[in-house]
């Protein structure tokens, strides 16, 4: 990365760090995938329970896999030939986990959490219920504020996702959002989070790297 640029995002996430903490949540930047998991490792306790949400990033990182051969009792809702009520199981034991992880749509530099779900399985959790969150985020999540927090989630985000997903909704046409009425429609769950009561509930970990949607 050229260092002019390499400089810029640098003092984006700085101050992005430092409003998290001001907001009682934690800021980690790290360069690799090698760091992330020594970090994790360093977070999470052995032979604590630990749930995920729906994440690319996790998949894209080896989180998926580090906890899977870790020493972690892992409530692993992408196992294979996982049923339904399986997963619905594994939604509702996500609130007592010890560690819950995931990814965010959008984080501002005021250290803002901005997300948009489908069903509120994966930002239940985030706001409710498990002792700690630890969020992995790619450096190209950070937007300036929540109105360009919900453009991008709402135009670029989402649309993708939905395609991923197969669903058939205005946006994987048209490619942005129309705030369609589609039973289809993965944006049911919009949450902001400004702050947090438990200091250090909320762990953000930056990856100096392009990551998810």
């Amino acid at each position: 990365m050229e260092n002019n640029v390499l400089w810029y995002l640098e003092k984006q996430v700085e101050r992005t760090i430092n409003n998290l903490r001001k907001k009682n949540m934690e800021g980690y930047f790290i360069k690799d995938e090698d760091e992330l998991k020594e970090l994790l490792q360093e977070l999470i306790t052995e032979n604590s329970v630990v749930g995920v949400g729906d994440s690319m990033t996790l998949f894209q990182t080896g989180v998926i896999s580090f906890l899977r051969n870790g020493n972690y009792t892992f409530l692993d809702k992408y196992k294979e030939d996982i049923t339904s009520e399986e997963k619905k199981k594994i939604y509702i034991e996500n609130f007592s986990a010890d560690t819950f992880l995931c990814s965010t749509n959008a984080l501002t530099e005021e250290g803002e959490l901005y997300n948009i779900d489908g069903n509120g399985s994966r930002v239940a959790p985030m706001l409710y219920g498990p002792k700690q969150v630890i969020i992995v985020t790619g450096i190209n999540k950070i937007v300036k504020d929540i109105e360009a927090a919900e453009k991008r989630v709402r135009n670029y985000a989402a649309p993708i996702d939905a395609k991923r997903l197969g669903k058939n909704t205005p946006c994987t046409t048209l490619g942005y959002c129309v705030d369609c009425k589609s039973p289809e429609r993965i944006c049911n769950d919009f949450t902001i989070i400004r702050g947090q009561f438990i200091k250090g509930r909320i762990k953000v970990i930056i990856l100096g790297k392009s990551l998810g949607y």
